[in-house]
């Protein structure tokens, strides 16, 4: 054998003791512990769920009281069964005793997720076990409570809370507990073969044979048994009585959350769903359960820490006959916030059918205070299908649709057209770049700055024979005028103007709304697209509740008023930008919107009433991805109430898409005519 393998083997071997001779210093020292360390030992075991730990540490006279498999079982039934999130024992004294045992003093401090703190003092033997010499607990059930035996149990019990409703701001119901229908067979009752029957149930309710046929298999299904199936919707009285007539078939009326204008609101109001497995674990110290409900959109979700309740419990330790001993705990039940919002659910229907086959949106403010009165989306879906239980199919039919009724179209931003002209007016007339007198040139129906912009030229629609001046070019929707204009104000003072009133900013509203914008990259370096600015194409995209608040600037000396959701009794306006426009050019462009409708040649001469003032702009947005192509075009209107004696008190911003077939802004102005 070479010097070196004997050498290797003499150091594997000297390693082997080395590390032999640490595994049992160690060994001996794990069974050192002190009393007191012991006892911290089994807190931290007791702490991190270690059970079968736990048990080690209990004496022998304790282990023939109770076995291995019964001492895991009640600890962890009891501390999870109290919801536990955190175990302290503070150690206060240690007495030694004449047999040698240690008396130990200490307090006890409980965190529960349901029921808040519990905290007791107590005191425990240990004793020292004569074949390991290590000290051990000399354990019985009253260590887990004071007053707890050995054959009594801990109960919980739960008083459920009920989640806060939303109202409007007349009070009236937007979600809340209501009445639903609950679907479901009684075994005793059905046909002897039912296989058609649970065929017939599962077509109509969109519920799958084998969930049904699982429900009834149930251990806890007995003959008179009411198996509930599905919810449904009271009022849906066809299909109930097309329910009725299978055999076996019950309905009860139950009590439940319900969403009552349903489409008409529903991406505002959004819904709850059953909390799942990854909700839990996001939220582990908010006390839901797996039978809890959670906000998954809109205003459900938003306000979901202020809307959903706080169970009462009561922890309390149950004799073997059933005796109450002993409470170790409570709290009291807290229902949920109600919430009150500013919306006028009668607007907000009225003008949900008025669109509710179109792709569009309506958004209206009360233009003075900023109450948001209407947050229209059209197409929707009905929310309460969510509370009902939505089938896989349902939920494909709605994700896939192509007319995309889940998204709220009030949050996104789009190309607003020549509803952005007043605010191309407004700007220069504030940077006083051009004035009310001023004229523009051009002739014919189409126009270019120079040569220098190729075969590129701005045409307008309509001609006309008065000054083309600001007032002139809104009366009859001018591009050519609106694009001298942005030249004339130049793309730096654009720019800045536009970020001034809010344009690239996250404007902090709580409604998720996606920020306006100036250009894809944020600034204008051609001279051609600040021309196409300035009539609201180009890159420019608007946000309908930025404009509803740009608008608002025109009845408010140039502040653009602030708008808000949730109602207040205090109605004295907040701002969201001040001095947005200078109050002489809000004004000047107030009256230009107003002739809009009241002069014979203006565009919106069809929203004209007889009795109440009103401003306003149309506007046809064309979305071309190259000049050619036949464009698909966004319809606008905005709209505002100029006469401050009116009850309807409105700024209102509607959009329709796929205008061109149906008549674009006129076919929004006989919409909401109606709510005048």
């Amino acid at each position: 054998m070479s010097k070196k393998v004997l050498a290797v083997i003499l150091i594997s071997l000297l390693l082997i003791v080395v590390i032999g001779c640490s595994g049992y210093f160690i060994f001996k020292n794990i069974h050192k512990l002190t009393p007191e360390e012991t006892l911290k030992q089994f807190a931290i075991h007791i702490q991190n769920a270690e059970y079968e730990d736990m048990y080690d540490l209990i004496s022998e006279e304790s282990k023939r009281n109770i076995s291995k498999e019964d001492f895991i079982e009640r600890n962890k039934n009891i501390y999870s069964g109290i919801s536990m999130t955190n175990y302290i024992l503070e150690i206060k004294s240690e007495e030694e005793q004449k047999d040698k045992s240690y008396k130990l003093s200490y307090d006890v401090y409980i965190n529960t997720a349901s029921s808040g703190e519990i905290n007791f003092s107590s005191s425990s033997r240990l004793v020292k076990n004569k074949e390991t010499k290590r000290y051990e607990l000399d354990w019985s059930s009253n260590f887990i409570f004071p007053n707890l035996d050995n054959t009594d149990k801990v109960r919980v019990k739960t008083v459920e809370s009920q989640r806060g409703e939303i109202i409007d701001r007349n009070g009236k119901l937007l979600a809340g507990l209501g009445e639903v229908s609950s679907v479901g067979f009684v075994p005793g009752k059905m046909n002897e073969d039912s296989e058609a029957d649970i065929q017939k149930v599962s077509e109509l309710l969109e519920v799958s044979v084998d969930t049904i046929k699982n429900s009834l298999n149930s251990n806890w299904v007995k003959d008179n048994t009411f198996v509930p199936i599905k919810k449904v919707a009271v009022s849906n009285q066809e299909l109930k009585d097309a329910l009725l007539e299978i055999p076996g078939i019950k309905i009860n009326r139950v009590k439940e959350r319900v969403y009552p204008l349903a489409e008409a609101i529903s991406h505002l109001i959004g819904y709850v769903q059953n909390v799942t497995a990854e909700d839990l674990e996001k939220n582990a110290d908010k006390g839901y359960s797996q039978t809890s409900v959670i906000g998954k959109a809109g205003l459900e979700k938003q306000y979901e820490d202020r809307l959903r309740g706080k169970d009462g419990k009561e922890i309390y330790i149950e004799t073997e006959n059933g005796t109450r001993k002993d409470t170790i705990a409570s709290s009291e039940v807290q229902n949920g916030e109600t919430i009150k919002l500013t919306i006028d659910a009668e607007i907000q229907t009225q003008l949900y059918n008025e669109l509710k086959d179109d792709k569009g949106l309506f958004v209206v403010m009360q233009p003075k205070t900023g109450e948001l009165l209407a947050l229209v989306s059209t197409p929707s879906y009905d929310n309460n299908q969510f509370i009902y239980g939505i089938s896989t199919e349902k939920w494909k039919e709605i994700s896939e649709d192509e007319r995309n009724p889940m998204i709220a179209r009030y949050t996104k931003a789009y190309c607003p057209g020549s509803t952005f002209k007043p605010i191309t007016a407004a700007i220069g007339l504030s940077t006083e770049k051009v004035t009310e007198n001023n004229t523009f040139n051009y002739d014919g129906l189409s126009w270019q700055k120079g040569s220098s912009w190729g075969d590129y030229r701005i045409t307008t629609l309509t001609p006309y024979n008065s000054a083309k001046n600001i007032r002139n070019a809104l009366i009859h929707s001018d591009n050519i005028v609106f694009a001298q204009v942005a030249l004339k104000i130049g793309s730096e003072t654009f720019t800045k103007e536009l970020q001034k009133i809010g344009f690239g900013e996250n404007l902090n509203l709580n409604l998720g709304l996606s920020s306006s914008q100036i250009s894809n990259s944020g600034e204008i370096k051609k001279e051609v697209s600040l021309a196409d600015s300035g009539y609201g194409q180009g890159e420019i995209l608007v946000n309908p509740v930025h404009m509803a608040s740009i608008y608002s600037a025109f009845v408010n000396n140039g502040n653009m008023v602030k708008p808000y959701l949730e109602y207040k009794e205090e109605k004295s306006p907040e701002y969201l930008k001040e001095e947005a426009f200078t109050a002489a050019s809000a004004n000047i462009v107030k009256d230009d919107l107003i002739q809009v409708i009241e002069n014979p040649e203006g565009t919106a001469t069809d929203m004209k009433i007889d009795g109440i003032k009103l401003a306003g702009k149309t506007g046809t947005a064309e979305l071309k991805v190259s000049k050619d192509e036949e464009a698909n075009t966004l319809g606008w209107f905005d709209l505002i109430t100029v006469d401050e004696n009116s009850d309807k008190q409105y700024v209102i911003v509607s959009m329709v898409e796929d205008a061109r077939e149906l008549g674009g802004s006129h076919y929004l102005i006989r919409k909401i005519r109606n709510l005048f």
